[in-house]
């Protein structure tokens, strides 16, 4: 006879996700506007989260803001010339990247008590850009932008979808074309690596005869040297087919967290340094048919501050939501974690 021995062994709990955590609406779009979805979730010094509302032709975006102390959003700004991506600058003043469809196509900076937009960039060598799309900053003040295109009539100036940096002088530096469409971007906490989500969805029907076939759907990683310049990419996920990552984030011990806008798996993908999935975090059903209207998918993520430092916020369609974690966010400008 064998005698088998069973060992029941606990499962280990997940490194960044509580058990049952779950999502919590903040916000959701109210007023009558066609297509679009929210984007771009910043934290500011004192706290509050800022997001844009994107809208689709000439009907105006803006940039919002939501208060955790009293669970109310505002506007910021009615006419925010189509801007996506939010970060602030050590000095506390807010920098977005506007897109194009009718929006600026620059990296801007307001005021945040005057509400004075600056332009700090809008061309490159003389050429508008494509539609700056998503941007992370560090402690230095350098911005490191990304300019792909994902429609709008205006006609494209540059041969390049590139990645960009910004010196505090105001220089513009592009450092790689070596992406097709970049998108999301962020740095590792260390500042040794700048990561970019390449997700190329295919033609943005500005090159005439140009054939939509989409490309790479990548999570690619960047050695940075300290003078803000990279090297050659390497692959750090691979989305396949499907369609890859947003924007993202990461946390004090490095892991990245991704906006998976695949309708077969809508959420947030939290990987650690090295590519390994460690944990999934739902904004939608899954396996849903993408030749429908798909719902819950997640454009972009950010960290609160503060006592915040544990709660991820994630915009998800035209909303807002949050969800408390086990870790704090990390923040390349610098803003503290928590102070518990």
């Amino acid at each position: 006879m064998l005698a088998v021995l069973l060992l029941c062994v606990a499962a280990e709990p997940n490194p960044v996700l509580p058990e049952g955590a779950k999502l919590e609406k903040l916000y959701s779009r109210t007023r009558a506007v066609r297509g679009g979805l929210t984007e771009g979730p910043a934290v500011a010094p004192d706290g509050s989260i800022y997001f844009t509302d994107i809208t689709q032709g000439k009907e105006p975006s803006e940039i919002l803001r939501y208060d955790p102390k009293s669970g109310k959003t505002e506007v910021f700004i009615a006419d925010a010339r189509k801007a996506n991506g939010l970060m602030f600058d050590p000095q506390g003043r807010l920098v977005a990247c506007e897109g194009a469809d009718y929006g600026g196509r620059a990296v801007v900076r307001y005021d945040l008590k005057t509400k004075k937009r600056t332009v700090i960039t809008d061309n490159y060598k003389g050429k508008k850009y494509n539609a700056p799309n998503d941007l992370v900053i560090d402690a230095k003040g350098r911005i490191f932008f990304t300019d792909p295109r994902y429609g709008g009539a205006e006609p494209r100036e540059l041969e390049h979808r590139a990645v960009y940096r910004i010196d505090p002088d105001g220089s513009v530096t592009q450092i790689t074309t070596a992406t097709e469409k970049p998108n999301g971007i962020i740095l590792s906490p260390d500042g040794k690596t700048l990561y970019v989500a390449d997700h190329n969805n295919g033609s943005d029907g500005i090159v005439p005869g140009e054939k939509s076939v989409p490309g790479a759907m990548k999570i690619l990683a960047f050695d940075l040297d300290e003078n803000g310049n990279v090297g050659k990419p390497r692959v750090l996920y691979d989305f396949g087919k499907g369609p890859g990552c947003d924007g993202m984030t990461v946390d004090v011990k490095g892991n990245l967290y991704l906006t998976s806008r695949d309708p077969k798996r809508p959420g947030v993908l939290v990987l650690d340094s090295q590519g390994k999935e460690i944990a999934f975090l739902a904004t939608g059903a899954q396996n849903q048919d993408p030749t429908k209207p798909v719902v819950g998918l997640p454009s972009n993520v950010v960290f609160g501050i503060g006592d915040d430092s544990k709660t991820l916020y994630i915009t998800v369609d035209v909303s807002l939501y949050r969800v408390k974690l086990k870790i704090d966010g990390y923040h390349s400008t610098g803003m503290g974690a928590s102070t518990k």
